[in-house]
């Protein structure tokens, strides 16, 4: 259990850095590029998302699993072969990925975008941030690759470090460019976004140079590995191959959930709009959506990716070894984490949607829709990262297939319902699209987990009512305290600014204070939390 909870840990902090970096630098940002600027970025990230998916083909993580199940009865040597076949196959499908994105550019802008006015996004505008951003896929895949082999030895410093390092190095390409482009230059909008993407391939230059330096510190000791087994499974090439991607084949969807939801909400969002006489506020709902307020949003997913990335291992190591017990005690540890962690964030986060958009973004006079539309959009985040917990255990039991079921029905609802509920609620139905979707497919995972190995959900579900008692005393709290900082607080972004400081210092205080009384984060982490020990003595 402590190797879950350390790797969690570990790659939990590198994504909620990386995630706060990328959250961070949206506000600069924004100041420089505005809402449209935000929404071309979205527009270009979306087709990027999936194609990194697609060039990866679920591969990097089904390395992880391949790798620590095969480390599990003593064979180095058939990892290592597999690390070496993998390498070669996605510098191939890097190549034809940004050959496929760059080359159908125009083909997917002028899908995406229905009108050629100047003064909104045209299709041009769409192709040009396509191109650039395509830059990243030759070195990506390859990246992936090296990551997951070292996940599946459960060494997740190098992701960590070279993850956050990837996203460092692609901000400051991202605001510095931006800021001589548009301030000192002169330059257009247009090639600030253009440039803000392609930023993205140095940022993937940088990782790769990490993840070099961690290679060569360790490659005696893996190599050292292999010299000292007595036994190898010596498996042919081609049966290496069908193992390999009988486990990454699910991978590709599930990478793609969230990218999957956007890009239906690229292809119906102007034009659902448009219809309902939105015209007018299309671009800034958008970014909302899928830029700004979604960069807030996935800060609490964050613990989600990195526990689906340090279980995948334990889990696959279990489930190998038939240990029952330790597989069933892991599972409900994982899903409670999220449950614990993720429920009090996206509460809050709701609670205080105005205040955290408005010091964040500025845009007060838009406040009254972009601080509804966070609020609805905040609760969503718990389907997110459900969906990548049960989804990797899902994996780690052979029920892999199944992982893409549930996504396919999910998006299928999505893709069947987002016009409508657009054109009937307005920007709000392509979240309710959204929230419908990951719920649909988040509840069949947990059905398939039950059946898969009869595992039972009764302590999950008294710890979540005791977790969700937890969460209405921290959101009255919360509400009183925001309406008597109101009366005092003069309105602007600062006075925003100081209400969210209070009121998530105060909320998330009394939420932990009751869930370390209770013993309740000690029984799900396992161990006691050293520094609430010194800040609640009990």
């Amino acid at each position: 259990m402590s190797n879950i909870v350390r790797g969690t840990m570990l790659l939990t902090g590198a994504s909620f850095l990386s995630k706060f970096l990328g959250m961070i630098y949206v506000v600069p940002f924004n100041a420089l590029v505005g809402p449209s600027g935000g929404t071309l970025f979205a527009y270009a990230y979306t087709p990027y998302s999936i194609f990194i998916s697609l060039s990866t083909v679920g591969v990097p993580l089904a390395v992880s699993k391949f790798v620590s199940k095969y480390n599990a009865v003593g064979d180095y040597e058939t990892g290592m072969r597999m690390f070496r076949t993998a390498m070669t196959m996605m510098m191939v499908t890097g190549i034809f990925a940004f050959l496929a994105m760059f080359f159908s550019a125009e083909w997917l802008a002028s899908g995406m975008i229905t009108s050629d006015d100047p003064a909104n996004i045209t299709v041009s505008d769409v192709a040009f941030v396509i191109r650039m951003v395509s830059f990243a896929l030759i070195i990506i895949p390859v990246m992936s690759i090296v990551r997951g082999f070292f996940q599946g030895h459960n060494s997740m410093g190098p992701t960590a470090i070279s993850q956050v390092m990837e996203q460092i190095v692609r901000i400051v390409f991202l605001l510095g460019g931006s800021f001589i482009i548009l301030k000192i230059l002169n330059g257009s909008e247009l090639a600030a976004v253009g440039f803000s993407t392609f930023a993205a391939f140095l940022g993937a230059v940088a990782s790769c140079l990490v993840l070099w330096i961690y290679w060569n510190k360790r490659k005696s000791h893996l190599y050292k590995q292999i010299e000292q087994q007595t036994y190898s499974y010596d498996i042919p090439k081609k049966d290496l191959f069908l193992e390999l991607f009988r486990y990454a084949g699910p991978f590709v969807l599930v990478g793609l959930a969230i990218p999957l939801y956007q890009l239906v909400d690229q292809f119906t969002f102007e034009r659902s709009m448009v219809a309902s006489g939105n015209k007018e506020i299309w671009e800034f709902t958008y970014s909302v959506i899928n830029f700004y307020g979604h960069k807030l949003v996935i800060i609490p997913i964050t613990l989600a990716t990195g526990l689906s990335l340090a279980i995948l291992p334990e889990l696959t190591k279990s489930y190998t070894q038939n240990n029952s017990e330790l597989l069933t005690k892991q599972i409900n540890q994982a899903l409670q984490i999220i449950m614990v962690l993720v429920i009090p964030a996206v509460v809050g986060l709701s609670l205080l949607s105005d205040e955290a958009y408005g010091t964040l973004f500025g845009e007060l006079d838009k406040l009254a829709i972009s601080g509804p539309l966070l609020a609805w959009y905040a609760p969503v985040a718990l389907f997110f990262a459900l969906f990548s917990v049960t989804s990797s255990v899902l994996q780690a039991i052979n029920q892999q297939r199944f992982a893409v079921v549930s996504l396919l029905a999910g998006l299928l609802v999505k893709v069947l319902f987002n016009i409508q509920l657009i054109y009937v609620f307005g920007a709000k139905g392509a979240i309710f699209g959204t929230a419908l979707a990951a719920g649909i497919a988040v509840s069949l995972n947990l059905w398939r987990i039950r059946s898969s190995i009869d595992f039972s959900y009764k302590q999950l579900i008294k710890r979540t009512i005791l977790i969700g008692i937890f969460a209405i005393i921290m959101s009255v709290c919360i509400l009183i305290l925001k309406a008597l900082l109101g009366m005092v607080i003069p309105n602007g972004r600062w006075g925003l600014a100081i209400i969210l400081t209070i009121c998530v210092i105060v909320g998330g205080s009394v939420y932990l204070w009751f869930a370390y009384h209770s013993t309740l984060l000690e029984r799900v982490l396992g161990k006691r939390v050293r520094v609430l020990d010194k800040l609640f003595r009990r």
